[in-house]
Order: structure tokens, then sequence, then C-alpha cells
């Protein structure tokens, strides 16, 4: 079965990461889709050859500019958006605490902005369910 080429043949691994200041908690306003313009936790896409660790580290890094070190794996997500019955988008998504360790956040193309929420803050933005599952699992190991 063939597919257009708009529409995947198979999931993309993508990485990511709750980045912790203190008690304070890292989000990105997405600049593309999926959940173009939605506030979710920085990471992208996995490329060949490269651990889901140093995706993370790099993402984070192109997305705000921040160094941050790596925690604990927190959980692996299947994201799959299906309409009209044929799948848009398909990742799996490994998220991991991470530590902020320098810089101030800065959005780039893909974020169209990065900044630091109290835990509280994040909890009350209309998030995806499973990104405040992430935070909540992130903030209950610190």
């Amino acid at each position: 079965m063939s597919h257009p080429a708009s529409m995947p043949n198979r999931p993309t691994v993508g990485a990511g990461a709750v980045v912790l200041k203190g008690e304070e908690v890292l989000l990105i306003r997405r600049g593309k889709a999926p959940r173009k313009g939605e506030w979710s936790l920085p990471g992208g896409s996995v490329e060949l050859g490269e651990t889901t660790e140093a995706a993370t580290v790099r993402e984070v890094k192109e997305e705000t500019g921040l160094d941050v070190e790596l925690g604990s794996l927190l959980d692996v997500i299947n994201y799959i958006d299906k309409s009209e019955g044929s799948v848009r988008h398909h990742y799996v998504l490994v998220d991991y605490l991470a530590f902020w360790r320098g810089g101030e956040p800065v959005g780039d193309s893909d974020a169209l902005e990065a900044r630091f929420f109290t835990a509280e803050e994040a909890l009350a933005l209309p998030l995806w369910s499973e990104t405040k599952r992430i935070i909540r699992m992130a903030l209950d190991r610190i």
C-alpha cells in the first residue's frame, strides 16, 4: 500500500524533556504542526545514529538556547493523529526529566516562545493531557 507524500508510512521517534529550573517548568509554544501554537515540552525528532538522550539535549538547545543535564527517563508516549480514517501523524515520544544548567530561554523557528512557568501556571494552561501527566510525573520525582 503506498502512502501520499504527506502521509507517514512509519512512526517518527521524538525525544523531549520536562526541564526544571528549581521548581519551574520550561515550556515552548509550538511553531509547527502538530499542535501548532500550543504550549508543549521542548523536543523533536531523533536523527539517524543519534541516541534519544543526545537528541533531547540537542533539541532543547536548538529550540530554547538552554543547556540541560538529563535525569531519568519519564515515559514513552504514542501520539497518533487520525483524521478521515488516515494516520496524519504518528510519533513515539521518549520523555526525560532534565535540569537547567545555563542560558536564558529564547524561541526559534520550531518554538515561537520559550519560558519557565511555575508548576501551577504550567498545569493551568490548556496543555495536551499527556503533557500534563508527564509534568506531574517529573515533579513527583524531585
